[in-house]
């Protein structure tokens, strides 16, 4: 009979246990769901300045097809294999996202190491470690910058590729992020940073306007070119895979949670009916000794 208290007393502690494990995982669940809303927000405010900055840019080429710019230099004159390639790899700090880290990670790798001279600029504590542990170097770390994606952050990364870019220690720049297509399609990313591809940039007349205006961009277009590029379009580009990142990272969460949660519950469903079982099956046992006793003293 006391090794079947024993049994209930050990179950109650385990449901106790799997109480708390719920309490975490829907309090993550709750925070993840309210940094996405939070990151959101950010990437809606921040899109008109961007999407201007790139009008901005397919004016300014549109209006000068002659115009040669460093920025959009394809550097044909290294040879592939000679390339040095830069890659920002967009990271979480921490797991508990399901494969959130694993895919962009692995799909990295894959880029490095197919890469002849490649430089690896890792966002995120998961990336520094992955890449460490396997024996890659990385050129330059940001961490704790997952947590809080801000343009002062951006900047910070985008103004160090392009210092490389123009010295000449990189020849490309790319960037690979998690795009939250929905909140169940997660898709890693590639774009290329550096060097600008003209044909990325449509031109459109602007709309009610019947004659061409003027525009004089002052000092000279290269000029407007030289200070808009690294100072609006790269680093809108970095803080929109920040930011884009930061958003899958807490919708995957947000799903790994859910399924915590549900497995929690079931747990406590099943729990509670072994400790009702082993109960009774206590309780039982007493009467029947009981009953037994009762008998003995009967038959004396």
């Amino acid at each position: 009979e006391g090794e079947k208290m024993a049994g209930t007393k050990e179950i109650r502690t385990r449901i106790k246990s799997v109480q708390q494990t719920l309490k975490i995982t829907s309090a993550m669940y709750l925070i993840s769901s309210a940094n996405l809303r939070k990151a959101k927000g950010q990437l809606d405010r921040a899109a008109p300045y961007f999407t201007k900055i790139d009008a901005t840019i397919a004016d300014i080429l549109h209006r000068s097809p002659e115009l040669e710019h460093k920025f959009f230099d394809p550097r044909t004159d290294v040879p592939e294999q000679e390339r040095k390639v830069g890659y920002i790899v967009v990271s979480g700090d921490k797991g508990l996202a399901g494969a959130y880290n694993h895919n962009v990670l692995r799909r990295a790798e894959e880029y490095v190491r197919q890469s002849p001279h490649p430089s690896l600029f890792v966002v995120g504590i998961v990336g520094r470690v992955y890449f460490q542990g396997r024996g890659i170097p990385i050129v330059e770390e940001f961490s704790h910058v997952v947590q809080n994606p801000t343009m002062r952050r951006a900047r910070e990364i985008g103004d160090e590729v392009v210092r490389r870019f123009l010295d000449r220690s990189l020849d490309e720049v790319h960037i690979l992020y998690t795009e939250m297509v929905s909140p169940l399609k997660l898709e890693v990313r590639e774009r290329t940073l550096l060097p600008l591809d003209r044909a990325n940039f449509h031109w459109e007349p602007p709309a009610g306007q019947s004659a061409p205006q003027e525009v004089t961009y002052v000092p000279s277009p290269e000029a407007v070119l030289d200070n808009i590029i690294p100072s609006g379009y790269i680093r809108g580009m970095v803080f929109g895979a920040l930011v884009e990142s930061f958003s899958s990272e807490q919708s995957a969460r947000m799903t790994a949670m859910e399924a915590a949660s549900d497995n929690a519950k079931e747990m406590l469903r099943s729990l509670s009916l072994t400790y009702n079982r082993a109960r009774q099956s206590a309780i039982t046992q007493e009467i029947t000794e009981i009953a037994s006793g009762a008998q003995v003293q009967g038959e004396r």
